[in-house]
């Protein structure tokens, strides 16, 4: 496939500004630039929305809105949440985007799903850091943090100022901060981020929250997968044995295997980061905010299941087909001493 929605499918291409190995393993998604959409907000202001589609082999795509801004506080971020923006705009376009994503790589895809779950957004507010002296004094990235924490809290947990947020809260919601440069800042959330750096930093640190989402999806989508293959099973080995299907069920379960197995190798070589730097940080922090090592956790104990059913099954097979085996045998030799007596008889 070369082209998606009339647009081409090039490799994406990421830099790094920060301290990084010499070889640079980076994964490269395919992906689309579309043109840019026009919606009316409120006051009747028309922004630009630029927009760009990542296709990924795992079978998930990857959709990116950019709205750009220019606020006299960090309070007013609050309207580009998706749900807020444009009354909601923004959020029913992009559901309708996805869906016609869907539509045209269900010709391409293998087992495409009949419709979309509800999407995994993330929120990400780049604000440029002025980076140099101001005022004779270098930009401090991490006090200016502490001075402003509980409002970077309400922003990316899209609460409002009234009530306030708890002090405990305010410092939960902004635990997973990190900094490289006195000037930059990077704050995680579960559903919202801030990254105060400069534009030109911006898309790495956009590209690892991207790739961080994309494997929390993919981890919530194959641990229902699980879920619906160990129902089957179980309901399968209720049965009594005489009645089981052992020819649909073991190699649906071989196959369900297999599929993880490879979706854990795919999933796994998105995210291959070398070194001790910045980007590795970063992952790792998203990573812990979304508890990924989790719910790798629950899919590994879910596969040992699954894989244990499995063995058991085989091991019934066998243990069915050992029995058919040596009735066989026992009924050859009574067929065999059958005969020699008629012969004696004679």
């Amino acid at each position: 496939m070369t082209h998606l929605l009339g647009q081409p499918l090039v490799a994406q291409h990421v830099g790094v500004s920060k301290r990084s190995p010499r070889q640079q393993l980076f994964y490269q998604p395919r992906m689309a630039r579309l043109e840019p959409l026009d919606l009316t907000i409120d006051g009747g202001k028309i922004v630009r929305v630029g927009r760009s589609v990542k296709v990924l082999p795992i079978g998930a795509i990857s959709l990116t809105l950019r709205v750009s801004f220019e606020v006299e506080r960090l309070e007013q971020l609050s309207q580009f949440h998706r749900s807020h923006f444009a009354g909601g705009a923004l959020q029913r376009h992009a559901r309708e985007l996805s869906e016609t994503l869907r539509q045209e790589l269900g010709t391409v895809a293998v087992r495409p799903v009949e419709t979309l779950q509800e999407e995994e957004a993330y929120t990400v507010f780049c604000v440029e850091s002025p980076g140099g002296a101001v005022g004779g004094q270098w930009f401090n990235a991490e006090e200016w943090f502490r001075a402003n924490r509980r409002t970077i809290a309400t922003l990316i947990t899209q609460e409002t100022s009234d009530p306030p947020l708890s002090h405990q809260e305010a410092l939960e919601s902004t635990s997973k901060h990190l900094s490289y440069y006195q000037s930059d800042l990077i704050v995680v959330d579960w559903d919202a981020a801030l990254i105060v750096d400069r534009p030109a930093d911006f898309e790495e640190s956009l590209f690892v929250m991207e790739l961080a989402n994309v494997q929390l999806e993919e981890l919530e989508a194959y641990d229902q997968l699980i879920d619906t293959a160990l129902e089957r099973s179980y309901a399968d080995l209720q049965r009594p044995p005489r009645i089981r299907d052992h020819k649909r069920l073991l190699p649906h379960l071989r196959e369900v295997r297999i599929d993880l197995a490879r979706f854990s190798d795919e999933l796994s070589n998105i995210t291959k980061f070398f070194g001790d730097w910045h980007l590795a940080r970063l992952y790792d922090t998203v990573s812990r905010r979304f508890h990924l090592p989790d719910w790798h956790r629950s899919i590994d104990e879910k596969l040992k299941t699954l894989d244990d059913l499995y063995e058991m099954l085989k091991q019934e097979q066998n243990h069915r087909i050992m029995l058919v085996l040596e009735a066989s045998i026992v009924l050859m030799f009574v067929i065999d001493i059958v005969l020699l007596l008629a012969e004696l008889a004679k």
